[in-house]
């Protein structure tokens, strides 16, 4: 017979009682972060005859907790209730299959109870009330280092950077979906890593979800061979955002494609938001189903560019600061030559340019400040070589004479007017940088200069980079063809 009155109300407080103890123990025995994944979204759910349900979110959540926890779920329970209840185990969507949400009553978590139809709304509502909002705490696969906060926007990256605060902020007006395109190492996974954190930071209540393409790949075939597609499209589809890296992945797969162009248009449909990242943007994207490829045209398509040497500059800045605090070191600043050398020579990728100052701050710690540009030269030498074209002083002449107009012997002859001056300076600042020659050498090929023409032309050139901003562009581009 059903209990009433203050009695129902002190069976309540006692099962919520008995959850939060047996949650302590849960939570020390699996940890916080799967914890917080599985376990912690449940709610405890009280029937008119007195069995407990333990009612998660999604049917995915159910079915993981069944196969990894259940059972231990069921002993701390035992050992926790004086009355020896036996718990159940239910999702959401298993309720309201079943009609019976609307007879349960809520026990939470920190033993209120609430009445019936509270209850009711809370289980079968698609959108809680403010006070019993769940929170889903933080996304599962973020890593801890990629925020907005270690984030260095500039010229070429300022639009995606402004456009992934506001999805993280939760404006109205937003596009959708939102797609961020630029090649390997341009701060794509960075960006989409910062708006999650932000994203659920900012609503807790709300379900957010990040994945790289090969894991969106991984969990659908998984999820065909256990026959636990629903599940899978349960989970996904309950998210208020979605964040699916590297999407371009999947192109060529065909029954994965279709998962995720039927994920993204219900998700879309139903107004809630999407963002993804790629290598190129949707045009591009010739392997990929054609209707995926419409759908993210339709939305926002955010592209990177490469950075720019000043943007590069203080990235270089900000991680250096990073890893001081990181290897307990006394705050410190390399040379601005150093720092220079290392924006100049890694031009592609962030991550090649943040992994060569990881080698130097580990190789050098606080001496860092005190190490000269060759001995940054000679440290990074090994990994400069490493899978790239070996690029010679006759390759730098030869480009540079065609990108200015000219001839090849024009560098090396004794004319000194400043249309050839000005290239021979930058050829021989580019040997610098590009080739492992030493001054003398580089005079030598250059119509037999002496190696203090050579240091003469590689200071003058780093002096009027950093004002003369045509020239700078030059040297980039320069430097860009030459590494293919």
């Amino acid at each position: 017979m059903a209990k009433t009155g203050l009695a129902e109300d002190m069976s309540q407080t006692m099962a919520g009682s008995v959850w939060m103890k047996a949650c302590a123990t849960l939570k020390s025995e699996l940890g916080e972060a799967t914890f917080g994944s599985w376990v912690a979204q449940a709610a405890l759910l009280e029937e008119p005859n007195g069995s407990l349900v333990l009612v998660t979110p999604t049917g995915i959540a159910a079915d993981w907790i069944r196969r990894n926890a259940w059972r231990r779920i069921a002993e701390v329970w035992a050992e926790c209730d004086p009355e020896g209840r036996r718990l159940h185990l239910k999702s959401k969507l298993e309720l309201e299959q079943s009609g019976r949400a609307a007879n349960l009553r809520l026990a939470t978590l920190d033993g209120r109870p609430q009445a019936a139809a509270e209850a009711a709304s809370s289980a079968a509502a698609p959108e809680p009330s403010a006070e019993r909002a769940p929170r889903f705490g933080k996304p599962a696969g973020l890593q801890e280092r990629f925020t907005f906060d270690t984030f260095v926007p500039g010229p070429t990256n300022e639009f995606a950077y402004a456009v992934a605060r506001r999805v993280a902020s939760w404006a109205d007006g937003h596009f959708n979906p939102v797609l961020f395109h630029a090649p390997y190492g341009f701060g794509k996974t960075h960006l989409l890593n910062a708006l999650a954190w932000e994203a659920a930071r900012a609503r807790p209540d709300k379900r957010v979800i990040y994945l790289t393409a090969e894991r969106f790949l991984s969990s659908f075939l998984k999820s065909l061979q256990e026959r636990t597609t629903a599940g899978f499209k349960e989970e996904l589809r309950a998210a208020d955002l979605l964040l699916i890296d590297d999407a371009h992945f999947v192109a060529g797969k065909s029954s994965t494609q279709e998962e995720l162009f039927q994920t993204l248009v219900a998700l879309v449909g139903d107004g809630r938001r999407v963002v993804m990242s790629s290598d190129r943007p949707p045009a591009a994207l010739t392997e990929m189903d054609a209707r995926l490829r419409s759908h993210l045209s339709a939305g926002l398509v955010c592209g990177m560019e490469p950075a720019d040497r000043s943007l590069r500059l203080s990235i270089l800045g900000r991680k250096l600061d990073v890893l001081c605090r990181q290897q307990g070191l006394r705050p410190t600043a390399a040379r601005p030559e150093v720092l220079e050398f290392l924006a100049d020579r890694f031009v592609d990728s962030v991550r090649e340019l943040e992994g060569a100052l990881n080698t130097l701050v580990a190789r050098m710690g606080e001496g860092l400040a005190k190490m000269t540009l060759d001995e940054a030269q000679a440290v990074l030498r090994p990994h400069l070589r490493t899978g790239e074209r070996r690029i010679t002083v006759d390759d730098i002449q030869k480009t540079v004479a065609e990108y200015y107009g000219l001839k090849k012997e024009d560098l090396l002859s004794e004319r000194r007017n400043r249309a050839i001056a000005r290239p021979r300076q930058s050829a021989m600042w580019l040997c610098k940088q590009l080739t492992t020659r030493s001054l003398p050498d580089i005079g030598r090929r250059f119509g037999g200069r002496d190696h203090t023409t050579v240091l003469h032309a590689v200071r003058r050139i780093e002096e009027l980079k950093g004002v003369d901003a045509p020239l700078a562009a030059d040297l980039e581009a320069l430097t860009r063809k030459l590494r293919g």
